[in-house]
């Protein structure tokens, strides 16, 4: 399955708030787990799942740059928490807060990664949305997808400069809002 045979629909789907969404991928992003709230939540079963990239949920409203960050990060070695809007296979929306890490062999090499996400507040989805949709504004303006990340990278730092904060610092900056 592909997200050009997914539909896009503007339905919400929301899940409980103790409810955790888990996934793990290999180091390329494929999908290694998924749990029954991932598979419920993404409206897929496990057997669609499995061996997918995990962009198979990217929806279209998520700025590149975003996973840009994530993926520099996590290929560091460093944890990374990040609202990100998901699609689920009939084209509903889900928003998730993510914690995404490394997971490392006995020899300290990353072997894969592991996400669990959480249900973000309302108020936190509607904060970072003003922000994503200024950054794929500027990513979508440009014919070049490479410049247009690379010009969505540049407003990020420049409102984190502004903002005196790491990304860390901006994305938990709202979580306690």
């Amino acid at each position: 399955m592909t997200h050009q045979s997914v539909s896009r629909e503007e339905i919400e789907i929301t899940f409980a708030k103790n409810e955790i969404i888990v996934s793990k991928t290999d180091l390329k992003g494929k999908i290694t787990y998924a749990n029954d709230v991932f598979c419920n939540v993404a409206e897929m079963s496990t057997d669609e799942i499995l061996g997918q990239p995990h962009n198979i949920i990217r929806h279209d409203d998520m700025p590149r740059v975003i996973f840009k960050v994530l993926w520099e990060t996590i290929k560091d070695g460093s944890e990374i928490f990040a609202y990100v809007k998901n699609r689920s296979k009939t084209g509903k929306y889900y928003w998730v807060f993510a914690h995404v890490t490394p997971s490392f062999d006995q020899d300290g090499n990353i072997e894969g990664f592991h996400s669990n996400r959480r249900r973000p507040e309302k108020a936190e989805t509607e904060a970072i949305t003003k922000l994503y949709k200024e950054l794929k504004a500027e990513e979508d303006k440009h014919s070049n997808p490479k410049e247009g990340l690379a010009a969505s990278y540049q407003m990020l730092q420049n409102i984190l400069y502004e903002n005196n904060k790491t990304y860390s610092e901006f994305v938990w900056s709202i979580r306690g809002n």
